[in-house]
């Protein structure tokens, strides 16, 4: 198991710190955005506000990952997080806070994570050995899913205890924890051996290796789609609570909950599997799994049979996404493993695009026809890249 190696445990505590923080700091933005102006319209810019800078410019943060000691930058990232959110927490005290503060606060933050997220996936490989990437990866995904569970069910009564400004000095306080630990990590083992000798040419570069990696282009590929018409089920899940169960907030809050058990559910199972886990074949059975499982979800309109269905489609969805993160930092080369995972990262931001577009087909089409057209087209890409996939890496030990 990951755990045993040290530098493994130091940087899964950091991991522990601050996605704690980050779960708040991004809600609690949202939270704040809708007490000040009661506006779904502002409430869903500030949330583009988050991501856009991570589509525009994770390609950059994957170069300058290739260039600079990822440790070092990783650090001076987190701290920047924490100095964002106590700024956050001052202007609330202070009685000036603005929507302009909250939107800018929010590209803020979007501009360090473009940085942060390709130094941060690939730090993983220079600290576990390859067999225990998916064991790691699971691990670190466990704090995700934790906080799915434990965020909603602590945030209230944080903000009735201490009120929204004392949640994000309690995040910045988070953020600072999260630096300790990685200060303690060694920085020499982070500092990349063929550094780009530009910018530009490095982005070039590493463009031109993953187009001629058809393997890891196709694994991105395949991630994509599952953004856009998978993760896109966030986007519905609201209507879906509403519209098609007739169940309002509180169904809907029992819906997210199945969802993040299922994922904990699978990050638990995988980092029990551990070095008995073959990533590629994971890869391809939970990407049509998820396929299949939106298909069915779409024909069922009674509460219980929809909870089961989430949760078992999150854990599927689950083992996806950390399978196909093992498979990309296997693959990749360490000289451009920080630009592939910043490409890797458009698998995660595609959910913005998708949230649009299966928004609009539910809008006009209905929920259940969505979330229909989402799961045949999972199912039809993932059959087809999974077949060239096992075709390409039929007993290959690098994915295993």
């Amino acid at each position: 198991m990951a755990f045993r190696y040290p530098e493994y445990r130091l940087f899964w505590l950091a991991a522990a710190f601050s996605n704690v923080g980050m779960w708040a700091l991004i809600y609690g933005r949202l939270w704040l955005m809708h007490d000040l102006t009661k506006s779904p319209f502002m409430v869903g810019l500030t949330t583009t506000a988050n991501l856009l800078p991570v589509l525009l410019f994770s390609v950059w943060g994957g170069v300058i990952a290739d260039r600079v000691n990822r440790l070092r930058l990783v650090r001076v990232t987190r701290l920047m997080f924490g100095l964002v959110t106590l700024s956050t927490g001052v202007l609330i005290t202070m009685n000036i806070l603005q929507p302009w503060h909250i939107l800018a606060l929010s590209i803020t933050t979007g501009m360090l994570l473009a940085i942060d997220i390709p130094s941060r996936s690939a730090m993983l490989p220079t600290i576990v050995p390859h067999n225990h990437i998916a064991s790691a990866i699971s691990l670190y995904s466990l704090v995700f899913g934790a906080s799915a569970i434990l965020g909603p069910a602590t945030f209230a009564p944080l903000i009735k205890l201490w009120d929204i400004q004392g949640v994000f000095f309690i995040i910045s306080a988070a953020y600072l924890l999260t630096v300790f630990m990685l200060m303690l990590m060694d920085a020499k083992i982070h500092h990349p051996k063929h550094r780009p000798p530009s910018m530009v040419k490095g982005l070039l570069d590493g463009l031109s290796y993953l187009y001629r990696h058809s393997t890891i282009k196709r694994i991105i590929i395949l991630g994509i789609v599952m953004g856009i018409f998978g993760s896109s089920l966030q986007s519905l899940m609201p209507a879906l609570a509403d519209k098609v169960l007739y169940g309002g907030i509180n169904t809907y809050s029992t819906l997210l909950l199945a969802g993040g058990i299922g994922g904990l559910f699978a990050t638990i199972s995988i980092a029990i599997l551990g070095t008995h886990v073959r990533p590629i074949n994971f890869y391809i059975v939970s990407g049509i799994s998820v396929g299949i499982g939106l298909m069915v979800l779409s024909q069922v309109d009674w509460v219980l049979g929809v909870i089961l269905i989430i949760g078992t489609t999150s854990a599927f969805s689950t083992v996806f996404q950390t399978m196909g993160s093992t498979l990309v930092q296997t693959l990749s080369s360490e000289e451009f493993r920080g630009r592939v995972m910043s490409v890797h990262q458009f698998t995660w931001g595609s959910g913005a695009l998708g949230g649009i577009l299966m928004g609009t087909i539910g809008e006009y089409f209905g929920v259940q026809t969505a979330i229909t057209v989402g799961g045949i087209t999972i199912l039809l890409v993932a059959i087809l890249v999974g077949f060239s996939l096992l075709r390409q890496l039929p007993n290959k030990s690098d994915v295993s």
